[in-house]
């Protein structure tokens, strides 16, 4: 029975690998965590700003895609910012982090708004571990050797930042790298490609105290062979201590989401997912937390 879990999970990664073109990892909760992904959020508005997720997908499935991240960025200087964003990713045999150096330039672009240039220097740790598989053969696989390597690169941002409203660019990984490799006459065929990610949002405040602040905004990432990814978030905050609201990804998934801020330093966070493709029915829903510091 062993063995027809790891089939059962290998399906799902497969799915998830095939028909989302996913090699890079999403977050619902992408909105409190943007330097993951754009460097030009480093030191943005002159803040301190550190911030860690928790995603668990798929809950109903051994061995599903887990997701951990930390982000770090603070202001150096007049115009400069500098940061650190990693991230771990799991899914049954394969691993991965990616670790980068944030660096970004702030242009004053008109009274209240700032144009941010980012550059995101590190790469990815990659990792299959092929040890636990299981094959009808009695003799091991040479095909299926475990695969361990670094992949340097690079990634770019820019971000128009202003007390209403932000758009955002970035390509966090500019290199198409292997995510393995030919050896010993094996061919292993995978890579990462770059991904794009576009994202603005605004903020609409009801009345001249601001009890209410409606904040829609919207993040679609592309990576050459898959459809465009597109999330659309609402988020309604109450007396700047709690936000609640939702999140849909088209033709994938919807979810909940409330933040609440605990102090002035602190806030915390839960999403709840839910796939709406007939595919992944039994897959079971995704958890996501986070928790973000901003000084």
């Amino acid at each position: 029975m062993k063995f027809q879990k790891y089939i059962v999970a290998a399906a799902f990664i497969l799915y998830s690998s095939i028909g989302f073109a996913q090699q890079q990892s999403l977050f619902t909760t992408y909105r409190y965590n943007m330097n993951l992904v754009n460097p030009a959020y480093a030191g943005l508005d002159r803040k301190t700003l550190f911030s860690s997720t928790f995603r668990n997908q798929w809950t109903g499935i051994n061995e599903a895609p887990q997701t951990q991240a930390l982000s770090f960025g603070t202001p150096v200087g007049k115009n400069l910012g500098v940061g650190l964003s990693m991230m771990y990713d799991k899914t049954f045999i394969e691993k991965q982090t990616l670790v980068g150096v944030d660096i970004s330039y702030k242009v004053q672009a008109g009274p209240l708004t700032d144009l941010y240039f980012g550059i995101k220097a590190g790469g990815n740790s990659y990792n299959v571990n092929t040890s636990g598989l299981e094959t009808y053969n009695i003799q091991s696989d040479p095909a299926l050797n475990s695969i361990s390597q670094f992949n340097p690169n690079v990634g770019l941002g820019v971000v128009l930042n202003n007390e209403k409203y932000y758009i955002a660019l970035s390509v966090p990984a500019v290199l198409n790298t292997k995510r393995a490799k030919n050896n010993n006459e094996y061919a292993f065929a995978a890579s990462n490609r770059p991904h794009v990610y576009l994202s603005s949002g605004y903020n609409y405040a009801f009345g001249s105290s601001a009890e209410l602040v409606l904040k829609p905004s919207f993040m679609a990432r592309y990576v050459e062979g898959a459809p465009v990814s597109v999330d659309i978030n609402t988020m309604l905050q109450i007396d700047k201590f709690f936000e609640i609201g939702g999140t849909y990804r088209i033709d994938r998934a919807f979810a909940g989401i409330a933040g609440l801020t605990i102090s002035k330093l602190l806030t915390i966070g839960y999403a709840y997912e839910v796939s709406t493709r007939n595919e992944l029915a039994s897959a079971g829903n995704t958890n996501e937390f986070f928790l973000r510091f901003k000084m």
